[in-house]
């Protein structure tokens, strides 16, 4: 067993945004430095300061790419090849020793566990061990749905060595409350598209709430996911696109459809909403204008969700000028790529000069 000797983070982010990752930690952390990839979008990294330092920072302007972020406080070896018995047992007491005394005894933790690597166990098996024991030796209640401290554990080969990376934090420190900010949905019967998760997850994200009843646009709404999504939000829908709606939609009478495209629609005078929400395939900066647009039509309190498509390369530029159109209308409340999200972004908006 061996404590970290430099105060340590592991970061999570798409794969495909690793690079976006390593330039966000370095604006808010000035010489950190990313000693090893553990896994699939996760970064080791060593801080120059405390993570508690970087925490906050990112408690006052949070990241786009880097979806979720833990520290690192203990490290220990373990033997592969050695089976979940042994492992858990090792695991269990380096928690208790080190970590059951820093826990709050009265907030709800959880313990959440991410294996790269080939061992004969699962995160299931380390999670339910160590709970075990920490809620017995600390008092805290288990509550694995809404915890406010998590235990995290990160299990990886480092310099040839299959290796635990350990740490507490306050669940709003990690930016995300879910392992690697891997927010899951169980995809339902009477699901139309996959793009509903994205939706989900950025009312979730942004702790977004809708009022009782709204009035809703869905720009580019065909098949209609979004638009569904709305409805379970009791939320009354103009869906606008050219396509046709999912038939499962179609007979819904507080859904109404306008089969045309968002900029013709412009021209008919819409009408005003408490929300609009634009997932259309359209450049970054396209979508950002015709967004602007539409802002005239959005009630002094209304919000915007939209998606900024980008291309492979040259992310950064494309993202700054979007927010450049979009700030012309909007104050930017929120933008982060999401675990739903591939290659874009999701941007909560609110109409400008309304918090």
């Amino acid at each position: 067993m061996s404590n970290t000797a430099k105060p340590a983070a592991i970061i999570s982010a798409d794969p495909w945004s690793l690079e976006q990752a390593r330039t966000e930690l370095l604006a808010a952390a000035p010489g950190a430095r990313v000693l090893a990839q553990l896994g699939e979008g996760e970064l080791l990294a060593a801080l120059p300061g405390s993570f508690w330092e970087l925490a906050e920072r990112w408690q006052q302007r949070g990241p786009i790419f880097i979806r979720h972020v833990n520290p690192v406080q203990e490290t220990t070896p373990l033997p592969a090849g050695e089976g979940a018995e042994h492992t858990t047992d090792a695991l269990r007491d380096l928690a208790l020793e080190r970590f059951a005394p820093l826990m709050e005894p009265d907030l709800p933790f959880s313990v959440q566990t991410r294996i790269f690597a080939n061992v004969s166990y699962g995160p299931y098996d380390v999670n339910t061990a160590l709970a075990e024991a920490l809620q017995d030796e600390s008092g805290a209640p288990l509550d694995v749905r809404d915890p406010e401290q998590i235990l995290s554990v990160v299990i990886a080969h480092y310099e040839g060595q299959l290796t635990a990376f350990l740490g507490l934090s306050p669940v709003a420190y990690n930016l995300s409350d879910w392992a690697g900010g891997k927010r899951r949905y169980r995809r339902g019967k009477e699901q139309i598209s996959r793009s509903e998760f994205k939706l989900l997850e950025a009312l979730e994200v942004f702790g977004i709430e809708l009022p009782p009843r709204g009035v809703a646009l869905d720009l580019g709404a065909a098949p209609g996911g979004w638009t569904r999504i709305l409805r379970q939000q009791e939320q009354y829908v103009t869906a606008v696109d050219p396509g046709e709606l999912d038939r499962s939609l179609q007979a819904d009478p507080d859904i109404r459809h306008k089969q045309t495209t968002a900029e013709e629609y412009l021209e008919v005078g819409p009408d005003q909403f408490d929300l609009i929400v634009n997932d259309m395939r359209l450049d970054a900066r396209d979508s950002a204008r015709l967004m602007v647009e539409y802002a005239p039509f959005l009630y002094r309190d209304g919000q915007a969700i939209m998606t900024l498509k980008l291309p492979e390369e040259n992310q950064e530029p494309i993202i700054d000028h979007a927010f450049n159109i979009l700030r012309q209308a909007y104050t930017i409340a929120g933008a982060r790529q999401l675990f739903h999200n591939r290659s874009e972004v999701t941007v909560w908006l609110r109409r400008a000069g309304t918090g």
